[in-house]
């Protein structure tokens, strides 16, 4: 390591007015108040056919047999043919992948860009940088520094897995709670990494000595992959640039020309502040799992418009679901949705039987492993989404006797969708009482909320942030500025108008045996119900907008589909439509990434830093601590104290534990707060007086949320207020600056 002068003065510049970011507050799981020739696999069109596709004819249900090859070869194949390409086919392909490999390059770029411009992050010191990581991603990669410092790698992971620190005096295993595989991986190639490097000889890290002016004292600032934060960043910048070449390859599957894959990465990009949140909050679990939902619905699409099977495609789509699932908790909503959309496409007829009831059995399987390898992690089992595939698989072994039912084919379609529906929420609830599994009871109190007037604790933490509330007025309009809703309008119409274009054929005949027939292109179906669904999600909570942005960018590629408008093709050239399209995109496209790039400032949190520092060298090492979500991961992360209460919030005995934590910013006596706090054995508690007075909107400020949990002493004045005056008698103020208060609980 050289260790060098660098006398690099970084003078706190104002920042320029931010575009909005999607969801940029970075708590998930609790908020904190305050993103030609077909290939071997697909029959040709017939020639009498243009455009849409109309309907095929019967075909038995048991399609075709499970067949075995390269799921990589196919793919290909499957490119070539969706191109339309014959000879030159091997050159083209390449070709593509060379235009997804500079997508990635270009994205990764991009991202890298932003994330240093807004942090400085190359020149901030070892404690900035884990000052950076707020909130839930100080607490995950606090495990990935666990394991890098750690004796040894299995060291490393047994001290994670038997912490003594995240919620004392509890042991619990963080590996099994909190999706912590990401960060077991890229600890050991970190170590994998140094120790490679070191044996060579070769240098992983320069260190600076930087001055940071203000009267403030000289940091050590190091760069390069030797450093851990600089190499878990990276890392998470890397997968996520490769996530772009996906989606220039999806984009091109689905539309069948690369012109779809361009218009995809284009429309990311011209929509990048409401797609993503990496840039500015890389640590995030969906950081790690979203590029393989991509992969994952890619695979999906492959299968539905393949006409066989192929064991490799259906392995690949286990792994897939597993490394989607395995990084976050939340996978599994997103998962529900699909099965319910692909779902829907059988009933109606664009799937058969048996293609469902393979993906139905890969679902199974993934979430069986996800199971095994998160340590019997009961929040999988008791889940919409296990207790929607137990239901549909059910559906699916009882179609004979559908079928004997003397009712019109809509009415039978109400009655699988009603079963579907009711079957899941009852088989959800007793498999939760059964199991008394109620971690992921304030996710169905939220979806409450939103449509009735239901009020509690947990809800109000969650609706009082933005991220949480309904979607921003503003964000159609930002959608339609750059012409993404009006083009992803356009392709839903055209999907739409296919749809009762067959379905017409159906009810005009209301004969039992259309039941068995099978429609064309149902994976383009699929992909409007699954826009639908994302809709909806999008709406009831902003913050899930990052699934529909993206969708809506691969939707967008249909534009250049044949099967939609063959039509406006055989008459117009494709390119000229598409590029005519993506001129008008950029003019708000451009300015939007110019808004981006021109966001400049850095990392500086003083108040903590002096926090830290005193908790550092003032307190003993397992004196135990209590306080606000964000600033407690920040505590475990950097001061290496025992905490009681944490920002990750899947659990009910840790909604409890904060509960009783956050009386502090109640109307509550301060006799009755502290001999709650005893009982979890604090030593000391850190009061932030803006949690007394901040607001992000009427009824959202602390007191006013434990009004409605503790309505019997509403009225009298908050303890925190009080506590900021006078701690005096039931606890000792010991440390204090602008931003935090420490009080140390009085022992009787």
């Amino acid at each position: 390591m050289v260790l060098q002068a660098r006398n690099k003065h970084r003078e706190a510049a104002p920042k320029p007015p931010q575009p909005p970011r999607a969801s940029q507050s970075p708590l998930r799981g609790a908020p904190d108040i305050g993103a030609g020739e077909p290939g071997p696999e697909r029959a040709p069109p017939s020639p009498g056919r243009k455009g849409a596709a109309g309907r095929k004819g019967p075909r038995a249900e048991p399609a075709a047999p499970l067949a075995r090859g390269g799921l990589g070869g196919r793919l290909a194949a499957g490119l070539r043919g969706a191109l339309g390409l014959r000879r030159a086919g091997r050159g083209r392909t390449w070709t593509t992948l060379l235009l997804a490999a500079f997508a990635a390059v270009l994205h990764w770029s991009h991202i890298t860009h932003l994330f240093e411009n807004d942090r400085h992050f190359s020149h901030l010191s070892t404690l900035e940088r884990e000052m950076a990581f707020r909130t839930e991603m100080g607490l995950y990669y606090s495990y990935f520094k666990t394991i890098v410092e750690a004796p040894s790698f299995f060291n490393g992971v047994w001290m994670i897995m038997n912490d003594k620190l995240t919620e004392y005096p509890l042991v619990i295993n963080t590996l099994k709670r909190f999706n912590l595989y990401p960060e077991v991986i890229l600890a050991s190639w970190y170590r994998i990494y140094t120790k490679i490097m070191d044996l060579i000889g070769i240098q992983t890290k320069i260190c600076w000595t930087v001055t940071r002016g203000e009267g403030l004292s000289p940091i050590e600032s190091c760069e390069g992959l030797g450093d851990p934060a600089c190499f878990y960043v990276a890392v998470i910048f890397i997968l996520n640039g490769l996530m772009m070449a996906l989606f220039f390859i999806y984009g091109t599957y689905l539309s069948g020309s690369r012109l779809g894959g361009l218009v995809t990465v284009l429309c990311f990009f011209f929509n990048h502040g409401e797609c993503t949140r990496v840039m500015w909050t890389p640590p995030l679990r969906e950081s790690f799992s979203y590029p393989f939902l991509v992969l994952q619905m890619l695979l999906v699409t492959h299968i539905l418009r393949a006409t066989k099977l192929y064991k490799g495609s259906l392995i690949a789509l286990c792994i897939s679901n597993v490394f989607f699932m395995l990084p976050w908790q939340f996978a599994q909503f997103v998962l529900l949705t699909q099965i319910a959309s692909l779902f829907a496409v059988y009933v109606v007829g664009y799937i058969d039987m048996y293609k469902l009831r393979k993906i139905i059995y890969i679902h199974m399987i993934s979430l069986a492993l996800c199971f095994v390898l998160m340590f019997g992690n009961s929040m999988l089992l008791t889940s919409y989404y296990a207790s929607s595939l137990v239901i549909i698989w059910g559906i699916l072994a009882m179609k004979p006797h559908f079928l004997k039912i003397n009712v019109s084919e809509l009415s039978l379609w109400v009655i699988q969708g009603c079963f579907w529906l009711f079957g899941t929420v009852i088989l959800k609830y007793l498999t939760s009482k059964i199991f008394g599994i109620a971690d992921d009871a304030h996710i169905g109190n939220l979806l409450t909320s939103k449509f009735f007037s239901y009020k509690d604790f947990d809800t109000l933490l969650y609706t009082c942030a933005a991220e949480f509330d309904f979607m921003e007025k503003e964000t159609p309009l930002r959608y339609t500025k750059t012409l993404l809703l009006p083009v992803v309008l356009v392709v839903f119409i055209a999907i739409v108008r296919k749809i009762i274009s067959d379905m017409w054929g159906v009810f005009a005949k209301q004969q039992t045996h259309t039941r068995k027939h099978q429609f064309d292109h149902g994976e383009l179906v699929y992909h409007a119900l699954q826009l639908l669904a994302y809709t909806v999600l999008g709406i009831l909570i902003m913050r899930l907008k990052l699934f529909l942005t993206p969708h809506m960018c691969v939707m967008a590629s249909l534009i250049c589909s044949r099967q939609l408008f063959g039509w406006l093709f055989c008459k117009v050239h494709p390119g000229a439509v598409v590029f005519a399209i993506l001129a008008a995109m950029s003019i708000q496209g451009s300015a939007n990434l110019q808004t981006q790039w021109n966001i400049v400032g850095e990392f500086s949190n003083l108040p903590q830093e002096e926090l830290i520092e005193w908790i550092k060298y003032s307190t003993k090492p397992d004196a135990v601590f209590a306080g606000a979500m964000p600033t407690m991961a920040s505590v475990k992360l950097s001061a290496l104290r025992p905490i009681v209460n944490h920002p990750h919030y899947e659990d009910a005995g840790l909604r409890a534990r904060t509960k009783i934590v956050y009386s502090m910013y109640s109307r509550k006596a301060a006799e009755e707060v502290k001999q709650e706090l005893v009982k979890l054995k604090v030593n000391y508690y850190i009061l932030e007086e803006s949690w007394c007075v901040r607001r992000s909107k009427p009824g959202c400020s602390m007191p006013e949320i434990w009004d409605v949990e503790d309505p019997a002493n509403a009225g009298k004045t908050p303890l925190c207020n009080l506590l900021v005056k006078d701690s005096q008698p039931h606890f000792t103020t010991v440390f204090q600056n602008s931003v935090y208060k420490v009080l140390e609980v009085v022992e009787e």
